[in-house]
């Protein structure tokens, strides 16, 4: 897929999330990229997959122009940025005259890959944990894998609404309120004893250049996700690993948690593992679950892109037994859940 074919799909993907100011962002860029300058060669001549299963090109270029709005670098393109309404013309315009004006400022942004911890997929977090929770009456220790910053492995410090009742802490940091389907969950008493991620390139939301990269990947229509993100940063206090995953859980599966459930997840992260990393993941997880007990009983959940429909599919292997259930089908975003597990 070439450049202008990569930025398309993302436009079209970016609009059915809800985002039409990202749709016409990325639209402009497909129909107009430039080929003049040392930076839209660049991109142009980017090794590799461009889209999503890749380097997902499109968005870190569209999260190097929103920083330059959020930072004042560029004014004029702020102008032109939500919740301002601007023509196709202004848009191109402005945005053509900004990749070249900031070229070195983009250049490097680019070199990093997406980071967007969406502290919306915490609601399925959230979900799935009271589910465990009627199953296995024990305090929780969590290993997040492919971590970003680490908002989401403050679930339990956030609540989850559904109808008239809520899931979560008296006083949570925020509350998400998804588009539920299905039946709910049976409210439980959840307490997290320990609580553990990693990352390739983990960001720290306390430091300024790393919350800018994390509101820069928020998309510029839609405010109530940053400002759910600068809640959920009010209340982080987790600092995040660096180094390859599946390292990383060899060392934590040699740990005894007895007394505890091991809750392992990751949302929309190990589908950017190499075939022989997942590989290696699963043989490690499925050797850590035969040795689970029912007082030291380990969960693997996925949010994960599947094939099988809209968004992502919530799925969770439980040991002593093995059993695969799947939970229901979540947005990407966390927009909707709908639950399938009785």
């Amino acid at each position: 897929m070439n450049l202008p074919d990569a930025l398309q799909s993302q436009a079209r993907s970016c609009a059915a999330l809800g985002s039409p100011f990202m749709g016409q962002l990325l639209g402009i860029l497909a129909r107009h990229w430039p080929s003049d300058t040392a930076f839209a060669r660049l991109c142009t001549d980017w090794p590799g997959e461009l889209g999503p299963s890749g380097a997902s090109l499109p968005l870190r270029i569209a999260g190097g122009l929103h920083a330059l709005v959020l930072t004042g670098r560029d004014t004029g393109l702020a102008a032109l940025y939500p919740p301002n309404q601007a023509s196709d013309g202004a848009l191109r315009d402005a945005v053509l005259r900004a990749l070249s004006t900031h070229q070195d400022f983009m250049a490097d942004w680019v070199q990093s890959a997406p980071q967007t911890n969406e502290v919306r997929r915490s609601a399925a977090l959230i979900a799935s944990a009271h589910w465990l929770a009627t199953r296995h009456d024990l305090p929780f220790v969590t290993s997040e894998l492919g971590a970003s910053g680490g908002l989401n492995l403050m679930w339990d410090r956030y609540a989850l609404k559904i109808g008239n009742q809520i899931f979560g802490p008296e006083n949570p940091a925020l509350t998400l309120s998804p588009d539920w389907t299905g039946a709910m969950p049976v409210p439980a008493v959840i307490t997290v004893d320990e609580r553990r991620g990693v990352d390739l390139n983990p960001l720290d939301p306390l430091d300024p250049d790393h919350t800018l990269r994390l509101l820069a990947y928020l998309w510029p229509d839609q405010p109530y996700r940053a400002a759910l993100t600068r809640a959920a940063i009010a209340v982080h206090s987790v600092e995040i690993e660096q180094g390859d995953a599946i390292d990383w859980l060899e060392t934590r599966l040699e740990q005894p948690f007895e007394g505890q459930l091991h809750l392992i997840y990751h949302t929309v992260a190990w589908q950017y593992f190499p075939p022989d990393t997942q590989a290696r993941g699963t043989a490690l997880i499925e050797a850590a679950g035969a040795r689970a007990t029912p007082s030291a009983p380990l969960a693997w959940l996925r949010m994960e892109t599947d094939g099988g429909g809209d968004g992502a599919g919530l799925t969770v292997r439980l040991w002593p037994g093995d059993q695969h259930i799947t939970l229901g089908r979540v947005d990407f975003h966390g927009r909707w859940l709908r639950w399938e597990a009785g």
